[in-house]
């Protein structure tokens, strides 16, 4: 097992081999240690867009305050905060608010879909409440979070409205801004130098985050120190690069899919958030583990005999929450009568080491029906562990898709569907022949 000295987080990586050993991690370090290289003296592919790098620098002191004295002041002064935003405008936020938020739905969201469905059932649910909005779009433009804002800002009433909007964008440019200067909306920025699945510990996410009461400046804290870590180029200190080369191996020993597992519902988010990371970043040139997801033990009873007993394509990293969950006792029933007395006679007496003994028995039988896995331990769900998981994961990506020659920091195929799209909406500069011939289907 890799510890971080400094950090609640662990890397077990008992059930790799021998698939993956040290030897063969060992082995792989140079080319790991070439994108260690060039990530860290801003030489790579992609390096304009490396400023995640730094947490603690991402932000001055000023524009930290700023953001922690605005999220307060909407507290104050409103139920909900509305978050408009797709992607990494969202995701990342929404992974940390659901992990520590004590009200995780004190924030809402708009702007992922466009589902007609959803945004009249938000509107419904949020009438008669004061709500605020942080619409988030480094360009305003963006289709999904842009028909999002104009249909619900609105929602926010009163001579004073502008005072509940706020919104986050690009410094210099774009429609959003030129919204702010023009109505005297309160604005922060999206950096130029942090793609959006990178930007969780910038404005992007604190934002919304510290609106949820989670405390920022230790989520800031864990990646800080995690980072501090992460600058050690030794795979067998540095377990972030460990797990990188891990994926690296098992992606050119044939696996095709890497499942993200968990067994804790408060981290559907993280996974949620680590797939768009992972995906976006790596999935490129017809490369790539594709990145899954399953929350367990709810998913043992859907997807777990394909698991089990499904093609060998699967790899799986487990994201595991050792300590500081609540202690809920089983208690005794005279009848017995659905056999559960052994547990409260024995040492599992308590729900947390129920699930505790379900992770290990899973990771076993995963492991010898030929599924490879390591997990990600925290030693408790906080926010300086957490702020060290995404660090983690962000550092582990940058280095795996550039060992595998692509570019983690660009996403030119989302561009694809948009292009289509706004041919078919006829919107200006996208004129074509979308939608002149007769769709071709059979219809029952």
């Amino acid at each position: 097992m890799h510890q971080f000295k400094k950090l609640p987080i662990a890397l077990d990586i008992a059930n790799l081999s021998p698939n993956v050993t040290r030897d063969m991690v060992n082995n792989r370090n140079k080319a790991a240690e070439l994108a260690h290289k060039s990530l860290r003296a801003g030489t790579c592919q992609g390096a304009d867009f490396t400023g995640w790098l730094k947490p603690g620098e991402i932000l001055t002191a000023d524009e930290f305050a700023a953001i922690k004295a605005c999220a307060e002041k909407l507290r104050e002064r409103t139920d909900v905060l509305l978050v408009i935003g797709i992607g990494g405008s969202y995701l990342g936020a929404r992974s940390v608010i659901e992990a520590l938020a004590d009200k995780p739905d004190s924030v809402v969201y708009a702007g992922q879909n466009i589902s007609a469905h959803y945004i009249k059932r938000l509107r419904d649910q949020l009438m008669g409440k004061r709500v605020a909005i942080n619409v988030i779009s480094k360009s305003g433009t963006t289709t999904e979070p842009a028909l999002a804002f104009r249909v619900m800002r609105d929602i926010v009433r009163g001579a004073d409205a502008a005072e509940y909007i706020v919104a986050t964008t690009d410094a210099n440019r774009g429609a959003l801004l030129q919204l702010t200067e023009k109505e005297g909306i309160e604005r922060f920025v999206v950096p130029d130098a942090i793609g959006g699945r990178y930007s969780v510990l910038s404005a992007v996410g604190l934002l919304p985050i510290a609106y949820a009461g989670v405390d920022v400046d230790k989520l800031v804290m864990g990646a800080v120190a995690c980072a501090d870590l992460c600058a050690n180029a030794d795979p067998n200190q540095n377990p972030a690069l460990y797990y990188a080369i891990a994926r690296n191996i098992l992606y050119s020993q044939g696996y095709a899919i890497e499942m993200l597992a968990n067994f804790e519902p408060r981290l559907h988010f993280v996974s949620e958030w680590w797939k768009q990371l992972y995906g976006e970043s790596e999935g490129k040139e017809n490369m790539a583990l594709f990145p899954a997801s399953v929350d367990f033990t709810t998913d043992l009873h859907s997807m777990g005999q394909y698991i089990q007993s499904g093609r060998r394509i699967l790899a799986e990293t487990f994201l595991i929450v050792e300590d500081g969950e609540p202690q809920v006792n089983i208690p005794k029933w005279d009848d017995n009568s659905d056999g559960l007395n052994y547990l409260v006679e024995g040492e599992f007496n308590s729900v947390d080491k129920v699930n505790a003994v379900a992770y290990k028995a899973t990771a076993q039988a995963h492991r010898e029906g030929g599924v490879p896995n390591m997990s990600v331990l925290l030693k408790r769900l906080d926010e300086e562990s957490l702020g060290a998981l995404i660090y983690f994961f962000e550092y582990a990506c940058a280095i795996s898709g550039l060992m595998m020659g692509v570019n983690p920091f660009d996403q030119p195929g989302v561009e694809a569907y948009k292009k289509i799209m706004f041919k078919m909406l006829g919107k200006p500069g996208f004129e074509g022949t979308a939608g002149e011939s007769a769709p071709d289907y059979v219809s029952f």
